[in-house]
């Protein structure tokens, strides 16, 4: 059942995606400017932004640090000045893998800036601009808000002590975005993925289960788009199985997840 107005026609529509410098943010932007939308890009990298507007005629780069509240408020300010803004996309994203016996106080305190802070300073600029915005002549829709969170977030998993909680936090806020806002004529979804090839799961030391590339990625994600889902997870073959761990009572939940650590 699609939660959402379905997303198909991305001609002339402006998608502003923060986070997109590389890995699935970036795929994501170049399969929305491929569909004919409006692309603007943000990120700290600023040579990597220039160089996804070099190779896509038309999108627009707008460097920025997510963690700096004030910077994403100007630059959303300086879009709404531009015209109406179809759908936001928080794809930013930290990690590193970490244990409790090797507690990096300073790493746990970034992973939650960038993944978790950082969607809340997006949010603070972005909803009350799509809020003040006027209803689309043909979507029906003030705007689209999309996060992404992980299905790191569904449960405690291994090597996750830094990550996984920043990845549920988002989860719980956009399951909470989406009832605020849906009377109010915007769009709310959320993205979990499974192990997508990024430089961040580059540096994983262990065997990734059902990995993909961050192209295959954006395609689940235009694709959920385009249905209305209020959950876009994949691939499904890797991320079912978790679903299944969520509904396991916790002694259950426990013994799985030490074979999948001792494996």
């Amino acid at each position: 059942m699609a939660l959402n107005q379905k997303q198909t026609d991305w001609r002339g529509r402006t998608v502003w995606l923060v986070g997109a410098s590389s890995g699935i943010g970036r795929a994501t932007a170049s399969a929305l400017h491929a569909q004919g939308a409006k692309v603007v890009v943000s990120a700290r990298n600023t040579a990597a932004l220039k160089d996804f507007v070099y190779s896509h005629t038309g999108a627009m780069a707008l460097p920025l640090d997510v963690t700096d509240a004030s910077a994403v408020k100007a630059a959303s300010d300086s879009l709404a000045a531009q015209g109406l803004l179809d759908m936001v996309v928080y794809c930013a994203g930290h990690y590193h893998a970490m244990e409790a016996t090797a507690i990096d106080l300073p790493d746990l305190l970034r992973h939650n800036q960038i993944n978790y802070i950082g969607a809340l300073n997006m949010l603070a600029a972005v909803v009350p601009q799509l809020l003040a915005q006027p209803s689309h002549t043909i979507t029906g829709q003030r705007g689209h808000l999309s996060l992404m969170a992980s299905v790191a977030g569904y449960r405690g998993l291994p090597q996750s002590l830094a990550y996984g909680p920043t990845k549920a936090a988002l989860i719980n806020l956009t399951e909470t975005l989406y009832l605020d806002l849906h009377a109010h004529g915007i769009g709310v979804s959320l993205i979990n993925p499974g192990f997508v090839d990024t430089p961040l799961t580059r540096q994983n030391a262990f065997k990734m289960p059902a990995l993909i590339s961050p192209e295959q990625a954006a395609s689940e994600i235009l694709k959920g788009w385009a249905r209305g889902e209020f959950e876009i997870h994949f691939p499904k073959r890797f991320t079912l199985w978790l679903k299944t761990l969520q509904i396991l009572p916790y002694w259950a939940y426990f013994a799985a997840t030490r074979r999948l650590k001792a494996g």
